[in-house]
């Protein structure tokens, strides 16, 4: 008998604890589901790339340098910069340049300087005359484009 009277009052507690206890899990269901739609809205860096194509872009880029080719730098570095533009513009960084882009884009970089300096090699590349290219700047240039693809999700 006492175990009966045990058991009821245990009920009792339940039943009239029972409103506090569905307040607390509904104030937890609220904030986690707060919590889900803060990190799906704060993480989207926009459109999804198609990383197997730049894959594909990037490692095509890569086995086109040869140490003693010179020309075959120049010609690197102008499509890794082309193709860091394009996974800009997919990326939907605005901007009508591709440094408004790059700007645009500031918070993307994991180290920015490398990144411009690489755009700016590219720069004297198609600008100016007699710009001097070695095989060690042309490896760094590359480099910096590849993290840059990498930043931007593309590879």
């Amino acid at each position: 008998m006492r175990s009966l009277l045990h058991q009821q009052g245990r009920w009792r507690n339940i039943i009239t604890s029972g409103p506090i206890v569905i307040f607390f899990l509904v104030v937890n269901l609220i904030v986690a589901i707060i919590a889900v739609l803060f990190l799906m809205v704060s993480s989207k860096k926009g459109p999804r790339l198609n990383v197997t194509r730049y894959q594909t872009q990037w490692l095509a880029i890569e086995n086109s340098v040869s140490r003693g080719n010179e020309a075959s730098w120049q010609v690197a570095i102008m499509n890794a910069d082309k193709l860091v533009d394009q996974a800009l513009r997919e990326s939907k960084y605005k901007g009508q340049t591709m440094g408004e882009r790059m700007k645009a884009a500031e918070k993307a970089w994991r180290n920015p300087n490398h990144i411009w300096g690489a755009h700016k090699i590219r720069n004297q590349l198609a600008h100016e005359v007699n710009t001097k290219l070695t095989y060690d700047i042309t490896l760094r240039s590359l480099s910096a484009f590849k993290q840059a693809l990498k930043d931007l999700g593309a590879i």
